[in-house]
C-alpha cells in the first residue's frame, strides 16, 4: 500500500432474504459501519437494507467487483453481541437465513419515535402474599438458571408471583422480560407493573409503530428499562444481563410465529436463559401438553398454585344441550344473562367465531359461498354486507340466488360474534353489550377503551373471540356463556382436542374470581364429548393422561418432534410434483433418525391462489433428523414457481 494511502475495509452484510449467506461490501472513506448496524447497499437491481454482521480488512480470495455500501442506517449498533448470537442460533434452529432472523429479532424504525404514554391509573399490589404464592416465589428467586412452571386455577395469583420474582431480579441488577399472548392483554399486565417499575419499564409488540419500537428498543440497550412487557417479539429485549423471562398463559399459540423464521417464543426464552443466565417462569391453569410432559419428566419444576386467593372460588359449570335449541343463545343462558343484569353483576360471552354467520349457502342444494382463492368457507359480514375470507381478505356482495341451482332460498348459518350481538340487541334491548374482536377494535386504543369500559361497569356484557378467553380479571364478572363450544373441535389436527379443553377451562375462569357465585354455562351440540365433560369437571389430569395416551399412540408430540415442510404455488400440479420429488430424497437423508409422512394436500389446500401441499418429517432423534432436513434443503433445487415453507415443531397441521 503506497504511503498515505487509506487502507481499504470491507463488510459483510446480512439481508431479509431466502439466502444461507452474507454478502461482502467494500465501506466508503467517511463511513464507520459498526457490527451489528443496519446499512443500505446495492443488490442487483434494488438496495436493500441489511445488517453488518463481519468486518474485514481485506476482500475474499477471488473476489472481484465488490460494490460499496450507499448509506449507514444507525448512528449505532442495535445488535449486541448477545444478540447476533441469538439470530445465529435462530437461524441454525428455524432453518432460515441469518439475515431472516435479525429482521426478526431488530425493530424496523429509521427513527426514534414517540412511544405510548403509560396509563396513569396504575393497579397496586400492597397486599401480602398468600402462602402458596410465597413459596413459589421464593424457588424461582433462589435459582440462578432453569425452567419453573406456575400450574394453577385460574384466580391463584400468578401476577402477583411475576411481580415478585421481576422486583427481586430487577434489585440485583438484572432485566425482566413479561409475555402475554395477545396485545390485548398488555394494558392489564402495565397496569400492575407501571406502580412498581415507573419509567423503567418499556413495552415492546407489533402493534407500535417501527419508529416507537426502535424508541423502546434503545432504551433497553442504554439500560433505562429494568422490565420489559410485551408479546411474542419481546422475548428477543436486549438486556446486557437477563435475569427472568415470564410466559404467561404458555400454552398459547400466539407465541408461535406463522412467518420465518417460525420460531416459537418458549423455545427462544429457554435458549436466552440457557446461554445468557436467568430463569424461565411459565405459568398457566391449562398447560400445553408439552410443558405436562416436561413438568411429570422433571425437566421443568411445577410450582403448584391450588386456590383462589381473592375471596372467590371456582364457579359452578353446566353443559347445556343445544341439539333441540330453535337459536344460538339457550334459554337458560338468556335467563342467567338477565339474572345477573339483576344483581347488577356482569357477563362474558366467548364465541371464537367473527362476523354475522360463517357459512352462506343455498338451502335448495347445499350450495355453500367459498373464496375463489382459498379451500374455506366465506363469512358474511352484516355491517359490511360482504362476504368476507378470514385467510386472504377477499370479500364479495353475497348472492342474492344460488349460483348452482339457480334457487332464492339463500341464507347463512352458523353465526358469529356479530350475529350474537344482534340476538342480544333482540332479546335485551336495554343491555349495553361491546363486541371485542379483529373487527370491532382495529385501533388498539378501542381495545383498550372496551376493556376498562368494562372494568368499571360501564358495559353490561362482554362479548367476544380469544381476546376475551384468558388472563383478563374483572372482579364483577358472574356469568360466562360459552355460545359454541364445538368451534374448532372438529378441525383436522392432532392438537385439535388440547385447544378445546384449554379454551373452555380458561374462558369458565374468569367467572367469580372475587365472589364465590361464579356460573359458567357450556352450549354444545356434543354434551357427552369427553373433552366438554373433563372441562367442565375441572379434571385437567385425566385429560392429559388421555390425551399423552393418544399421542404415544401416534407417535406425535411430546413423544417425537416434527418438522413440518410445505410446499405452495399457484400451479396445482407442479406443487404436487415438487412434493413428490422431495419426498424421496428427505426420507433417504433422515434415514432411521425419523419417518416422512407425505407428502399430501394440506387440510386446507389453498389459500391465497396458492395450492399447498405438506410433508411431515417426525424425529426419532432430532439433532440428526433436523440436520439432515437442513441439509437436504440446501441442495434441493425448489422448481420455479414454488416455495418452501419451513417449520420446525409446528403447532398446526392445517
Amino acid at each position: 500500500m503506497p504511503d498515505g494511502a487509506v487502507p481499504e475495509r470491507f463488510v459483510e452484510v446480512a439481508f431479509n432474504l431466502p439466502v444461507k449467506r452474507e454478502f461482502t461490501y467494500r465501506v466508503p472513506a467517511g463511513m464507520e459501519p459498526a457490527i451489528g448496524c443496519r446499512v443500505t447497499a446495492p443488490f442487483g437491481s434494488r438496495k436493500l437494507t441489511g445488517v453488518v454482521v463481519g468486518a474485514a480488512d481485506r476482500a475474499p480470495e477471488g473476489v472481484t467487483g465488490i460494490k460499496e455500501i450507499a448509506r449507514v442506517v444507525d448512528k449505532r449498533p442495535l445488535a449486541i453481541d448477545r444478540t447476533l448470537e441469538l439470530a445465529r442460533w435462530m437461524a441454525r434452529m428455524y432453518l432460515c437465513s441469518l439475515g431472516e432472523a435479525l429482521a426478526t429479532v431488530l425493530p424496523g424504525g429509521r427513527r426514534e419515535g414517540e412511544a405510548d404514554e403509560l396509563p396513569v391509573e396504575e393497579d397496586t399490589r400492597d397486599y401480602p402474599l398468600a402462602e402458596q404464592q410465597l413459596a413459589a416465589v421464593h424457588a424461582v428467586t433462589a435459582a440462578s438458571t432453569g425452567s419453573f412452571y406456575l400450574f394453577g386455577v385460574t384466580g391463584s395469583g400468578k401476577t402477583d408471583v411475576y411481580l415478585a420474582a421481576a422486583r427481586d431480579v430487577t434489585a440485583r441488577g438484572a432485566g425482566a422480560i413479561y409475555l402475554v399472548p395477545e396485545i390485548s392483554l398488555t394494558h392489564q399486565v402495565v397496569r400492575v407493573f407501571a406502580a412498581v417499575f415507573g419509567e423503567r419499564l418499556a413495552v415492546l409488540h407489533s402493534a407500535l409503530t417501527p419508529s416507537q419500537r426502535l424508541r423502546e428498543w434503545l432504551r433497553v440497550l442504554d439500560g433505562e428499562v429494568d422490565v420489559v412487557i410485551g408479546a411474542r417479539s419481546a422475548v428477543f429485549a436486549p438486556f446486557a444481563r437477563l435475569g427472568l423471562v415470564v410466559i404467561d398463559e404458555e400454552q398459547e399459540g400466539a407465541y408461535k410465529s406463522g412467518s420465518a423464521p417460525r420460531y416459537h417464543a418458549r423455545q427462544v426464552a429457554m435458549w436466552r436463559a440457557a446461554h445468557e443466565g436467568g430463569v424461565v417462569l411459565m405459568g398457566s391453569a391449562t398447560p400445553s401438553l408439552e410443558a405436562w410432559h416436561h413438568m411429570r419428566e422433571g425437566t421443568i419444576a411445577p410450582l403448584m398454585m391450588g386456590e383462589r386467593i381473592s375471596g372467590g372460588r371456582m364457579p359452578t359449570v353446566e353443559v347445556v344441550d343445544m341439539r333441540r335449541s330453535t337459536g344460538p343463545l339457550s334459554g337458560r343462558l338468556l335467563e342467567e344473562i338477565a339474572r345477573t343484569r339483576a344483581m347488577d353483576r356482569q357477563t362474558i360471552l366467548f364465541l371464537n367465531r367473527r362476523g354475522f354467520a360463517y357459512v352462506f349457502h343455498c338451502r335448495s342444494c347445499g350450495y355453500a359461498a367459498t373464496c375463489r382463492h382459498c379451500s374455506v368457507t366465506l363469512t358474511y359480514h352484516r355491517d359490511r354486507g360482504r362476504l368476507v375470507c378470514h385467510y386472504c381478505g377477499f370479500s364479495t356482495p353475497p348472492e342474492q340466488q344460488c349460483p348452482e341451482c339457480g334457487s332464492l332460498d339463500v341464507g347463512w348459518s352458523g353465526l358469529g360474534t356479530e350475529g350474537i350481538e344482534g340476538a342480544l340487541a333482540a332479546a335485551f334491548p336495554d343491555l349495553v353489550v361491546r363486541r371485542v374482536d379483529t373487527d370491532s377494535v382495529r385501533q388498539r386504543s378501542a381495545l383498550r377503551g372496551a376493556l376498562e369500559d368494562f372494568r368499571h361497569g360501564r358495559v353490561h356484557v362482554l362479548l367476544g373471540t380469544q381476546m376475551v378467553a384468558k388472563g383478563l380479571d374483572f372482579p364483577g364478572v358472574r356469568l360466562v356463556g360459552i355460545v359454541n363450544a364445538d368451534t374448532g373441535a372438529w378441525m383436522p389436527d392432532f392438537r385439535a382436542a388440547e385447544r378445546t379443553f384449554s379454551l373452555l377451562v380458561q374462558v369458565s375462569g374468569r367467572a367469580g374470581r372475587s365472589v364465590p357465585d361464579g356460573l359458567v354455562l357450556i352450549q354444545t351440540l356434543r354434551p357427552e364429548s369427553p373433552t366438554i365433560t373433563l372441562a367442565r369437571e375441572g379434571r385437567l389430569e385425566e385429560f392429559y393422561a388421555r390425551e399423552l395416551d393418544v399421542r404415544r399412540d401416534l407417535g406425535f408430540p411430546p413423544f417425537t418432534r416434527l418438522i413440518r415442510l410445505v410446499l405452495r404455488g399457484k400451479d396445482r400440479e407442479a406443487v404436487a410434483k415438487a412434493a413428490d420429488g422431495l419426498a424421496a430424497p428427505l426420507a433417504a437423508a433422515v434415514g432411521a433418525a425419523g419417518e416422512v409422512l407425505g407428502p399430501a394436500e394440506c387440510p386446507i389446500s389453498r389459500i391465497s391462489g396458492n395450492w399447498r401441499s405438506h410433508l411431515i418429517v417426525c424425529c426419532r432423534a432430532f439433532g440428526p433428523a433436523h440436520e439432515a432436513v437442513g441439509r437436504e434443503l440446501d441442495v434441493w433445487r425448489t422448481p420455479a414457481g414454488v416455495h418452501v415453507e419451513i417449520d420446525v415443531d409446528p403447532l398446526s397441521l392445517l
